[in-house]
C-alpha cells in the first residue's frame, strides 16, 4: 500500500527562518532527528540545496540504519521537500515540510510523508516524526 500518508502539525516556539534553517544545518538536525526518546544522535551529512543529497545514519540498538534522499524543493522559509530512502520506505517516498509564521517567535510546521510499504511502517513513521517535531521544539 503506497498511498498511505502521515500528516502532522506542530507549533514550534521559534522564528520561521530559524525553524526552517534547523532542517538544513547538519549539527542542528542531528540534535532533533531522533524518532525515539533516548536515541543517540545520528550521523548527518548534507548538501542543502535543490538536487543536493543528505545522509542520516540512525543508531537503533546495535544497528545502524541509513536514511538518504535528495532535496527536491528548498523554498526558504516556506517549504522544504525531500525524498526519503530507507530500508522501510518505497520508491518515490517524499517528505514535505510547510512552514507558516504564527507571529515573530512562533512557527507552525506541517509535515506530510507519503508512500509506505504497509500500515505498520506508516504508523511507526507517524510516531517517529511526532517525536522529531517535539524534539525540534525542545532544542531550538
Amino acid at each position: 500500500m503506497t498511498d498511505l500518508t502521515v500528516n502532522l502539525n506542530k507549533t514550534v516556539n521559534a522564528p520561521i527562518e530559524k525553524v526552517f534553517d534547523a532542517w538544513l544545518d547538519p549539527g542542528m538536525l542531528a540534535r532533533f532527528i531522533l524518532p525515539a526518546p533516548g536515541m543517540p544522535q545520528p550521523h548527518v551529512e548534507n548538501d542543502p540545496r535543490e538536487d543536493g543529497r543528505f545522509t542520516i545514519v540512525m543508531h537503533v540498538g546495535n544497528d545502524k540504519i541509513p536514511h538518504t534522499g535528495s532535496y527536491l524543493t528548498v523554498d526558504r522559509p516556506n517549504r522544504l521537500v525531500f525524498s526519503w530512502e530507507s530500508p522501510y520506505s518505497t520508491d518515490d517516498s517524499t517528505v514535505t515540510l510547510d512552514f507558516k509564521a504564527v507571529d515573530a517567535n512562533t512557527t507552525q510546521v506541517e509535515l506530510t510523508h507519503v508512500k509506505f510499504l504497509h500500515e505498520e511502517a506508516r504508523s511507526d513513521h507517524e510516531g517517529g516524526w511526532g517525536n522529531i517535531l517535539d524534539k525540534l521544539d525542545e532544542v531550538i
